[in-house]
């Protein structure tokens, strides 16, 4: 089978000039089959206060009403989507941006209310990969904003970590699946205080053995239950590194 790559970034990464243009490099750099998810909510935000609207998050996660809809929308699928793909574009890479809405590509239910009305929040219901695939195999290199439609015509602010483990998750019936979920560590911590104790490799049994010792824990307990999920449905390995180790390897794997 191919192999594929798809690396996830926070916005703060792709938000600012230098950072943007080590990791495009280093995205370029990766050899064979590739896609690209990005973040871009400090670009949100910031927009949204120029224009008097205010953020809302609960427990990390946006709220967003009519208005930060089409914040977001500006924000991921317009300014952030086509500044990386033109970069990308000037590195030889020949890449498309795109949101769920483009070739019906990912469908999502807006959340229900629970305990908190995200608002114009949509949860993935169905990635059409068949699709994505054949744009791949044509030197297409996808770039994924997060953002989907319900197929009744709204556009939904979507996660973008579910963006990208959906997508992985998908592609793995046709390609042999790696997705790297970058962050500002250089990967999983033994110790939280000491950045370079990072652990190279983590199976089920460490990974709840870890849990218990209370090594790994908050954030990073859901980040690694999302592997998890990745795994069981085909993507062969999951692996949580620094933007600036994308095409190094390095980093902890999640097997």
């Amino acid at each position: 089978m191919e192999r594929l790559t798809l690396i996830k970034v926070g916005g703060k990464i792709v938000e600012e000039a230098e950072t943007l243009h080590r990791l495009l490099n280093d995205f370029a750099a990766i050899d064979g089959y590739k896609v690209l998810v990005h973040g871009g909510g400090r670009s949100a935000t910031k927009l949204a206060s120029r224009l008097g609207i205010e953020s809302q998050m609960v427990n990390g996660r946006r709220i967003t009403d009519a208005s930060m809809l089409e914040i977001v929308t500006m924000v991921y699928g317009g300014l952030v989507n086509k500044n990386i793909v033109a970069g990308l574009q000037a590195l030889g890479v020949n890449a498309l941006g795109l949101t769920g809405a483009d070739m019906n590509l990912m469908r999502s239910e807006k959340r229900p209310v629970k305990d908190v009305d995200y608002g114009f929040v949509g949860d993935v219901k169905e990635v059409n990969a068949d699709l994505l695939a054949s744009l791949i195999h044509q030197g297409v290199v996808p770039v994924l904003a997060p953002l989907t439609h319900d197929k009744q015509g709204h556009l939904l602010n979507t996660n973008a970590d579910t963006i990208a483990g959906e997508a992985a998750k998908a592609l793995a019936k046709h390609f042999e699946v790696t997705l790297v979920f970058c962050f500002e560590k250089k990967g999983v911590l033994r110790n939280a205080d000491d950045d370079e104790s990072v652990i190279p490799e983590i199976d089920r049994a460490a990974f709840r053995q870890y849990v218990t010792e209370g090594v790994i824990q908050g954030g990073m307990i859901p980040k690694l239950e999302n592997a998890y999920e990745a795994i069981d449905a085909g993507v062969r390995q999951v692996i949580i590194t620094q933007a600036s180790e994308i095409h190094q390897g390095k980093g902890t794997r999640v097997f």
